[in-house]
């Protein structure tokens, strides 16, 4: 199912041709970079089509499983934040599992992840998934060369079981420039309000971008199948990635809007004996455009 592809229409997903092996969703040489103001007018058209697609699979009990991976600084969290800023939290289930436990170390490698794959009505989204066994676990030694191996091998048949069950599966590669990851981790560095992002294992991974290109490589070989192929998007141009990302996925999954009955609201209740009652509510301060103290307690 992660194959079907559906005309563009009008409003669906925008311009554009059916997927080429080696451009879907690259940013095209000499392209200029999109301006916020268009980014936000195109991603505003493509919020009305994710919630057509939200009410699709909520009626339909449909189940959508998205996969993303890429380098640190590759833009995974905010293509992801773009998608889902506008839907619900529902529908629309963000994964993001921290390190495993001793006892999820000792389970069978995939079993963390398969209590997340999505029930009907549901879009799961995984920001890194299994696919960490063959990328930061690879690279960063948390794995040996046998447990990579056969987790290459085995992977292509447990995602055709989960395509078999009912599951759309998509699964999408950003992939940046070391000029242009270089750029966003020191931006990380240099700014408070992004330093959470940047963790020790992300400046040990930094140096290692060869071996993550080789395990990248033979992930693509391994697990790059007719049934849950691989989708690499340049994210160089964040704005631009995102937006190709959303419409392909558009494209990808085969919903249809269901009809919408008009929306009228009731007349609200009469007053009566109510009267607002005279408490002393805490009611907070309009500091806009001050800086009250760090220790300010109203």
């Amino acid at each position: 199912m992660a194959k079907q592809q559906k005309k563009d229409k009008p409003g669906k997903g925008g311009e554009g041709s059916e997927d080429a092996p080696s451009t879907d969703g690259a940013q095209t040489a000499g392209s200029e970079k999109l301006s916020r103001k268009a980014y936000e007018r195109a991603l505003s058209d493509l919020h009305v089509e994710l919630v057509k697609l939200q009410r699709w699979v909520t009626s339909s009990g449909a189940k959508v499983c998205i996969v993303f991976e890429g380098r640190d600084g590759a833009g995974k969290g905010g293509t992801i934040k773009a998608i889902t800023e506008r839907v619900s939290p529902r529908v629309f289930r963000v994964v993001a599992l921290p390190s495993p436990t001793e006892r999820e170390k000792s389970q069978m490698y995939i079993q963390r992840y398969i209590q997340h794959l999505p029930a009907g009505g549901e879009i799961v989204i995984f920001d890194r998934s299994w696919y960490n066994r063959a990328g930061v676990e690879r690279v960063m030694g948390f794995c040996n060369a046998d447990q990579v191996k056969r987790f290459l091998e085995l992977t292509p048949g447990v995602e055709r079981a989960i395509i078999d069950s009912g599951v759309i599966l998509l699964k999408y590669w950003l992939e940046v420039s070391p000029e242009e990851q270089t750029r966003r981790l020191e931006e990380r560095i240099n700014d408070g309000r992004k330093l959470w992002k940047l963790s020790p294992m992300d400046l040990k991974s930094y140096s290692r971008w060869y071996e993550y290109s080789r395990a990248r490589d033979e992930m693509f070989l391994a697990t790059d199948t007719a049934w849950a192929p691989w989708y690499v998007a340049h994210s160089d141009d964040k704005r631009r990635a995102r937006l190709n990302i959303i419409r392909h996925l558009l494209r990808h999954i085969p919903y249809e809007e269901p009809k919408l009955e008009k929306v009228k609201l009731p007349k609200r209740q009469q007053a009566g004996d109510y009267r607002e009652p005279d408490y002393p509510f805490k009611v907070i301060a309009d500091t806009v455009g001050k800086l009250p103290p760090a220790n300010a307690t109203s």
